[in-house]
């Protein structure tokens, strides 16, 4: 695989350890004037300290990020450790919306609204991934095509897949992926 999703190292770390299942994306400056689009329906996680800020987690977040820190790999390296598959998503309309995924990630609650916020349409997309570790991490040197603040890269190596396991067993990633649709449910 190819396609990599970028986006904040501590928030890889929660998809990889099965802490969340949710990603919620405004867009980067790049994404044209569609805005995100869920272009691929499977991608490799992408981690990037590019746009970081630890206040912008909630406190349990920004201390895991604390221990992550000095194990951040330098600059010119791309470390590689999972992929995630949509399997659910929709595009957030209303900020109670979003609001209401409190717990199902590890955005603050302010975050979310600069987020929904920002640019000329008010929304955000929620999705639902499942997340796979691949057997042992790939790392691959950082390009300078990678940069930027955009959302999918192409990646000019290939990550193997093989051997990659789910971070969550079937029955638990059923009920996150349940309460995640339950909250998304249209209200009649």
């Amino acid at each position: 695989m190819r396609v990599a999703f970028k986006e904040w190292a501590v928030v890889v770390d929660a998809l990889l350890r099965g802490g969340q299942i949710v990603v919620l994306r405004k867009g980067g400056l790049r994404e044209g004037p569609a805005g995100f689009q869920i272009e691929h329906p499977e991608f490799l996680l992408f981690p990037t300290l590019f746009h970081q800020q630890r206040q912008a987690v909630i406190p349990a977040a920004q201390a895991r990020f604390d221990e992550l820190a000095p194990h951040f790999p330098p600059p010119e390296t791309l470390r590689v450790e999972g992929f995630a598959r949509v399997l659910a998503w929709r595009r957030l309309e209303s900020l109670e919306t979003a609001r209401q995924l409190r717990g199902q990630h590890i955005w603050r609650d302010d975050v979310i609204a600069e987020r929904f916020d920002w640019g000329r349409d008010k929304h955000i997309h929620a999705l639902a991934v499942r997340v796979f570790r691949l057997d042992k991490p790939v790392e691959l040197p950082m390009r300078p095509a990678y940069g930027g603040c955009k959302s999918w890269v192409e990646l000019e190596e290939e990550v193997p897949l093989t051997a990659a396991r789910p971070v969550l067993g079937d029955k638990v990633f059923a009920a996150m992926l349940a309460q995640f649709q339950k909250v998304l449910e249209p209200v009649s």
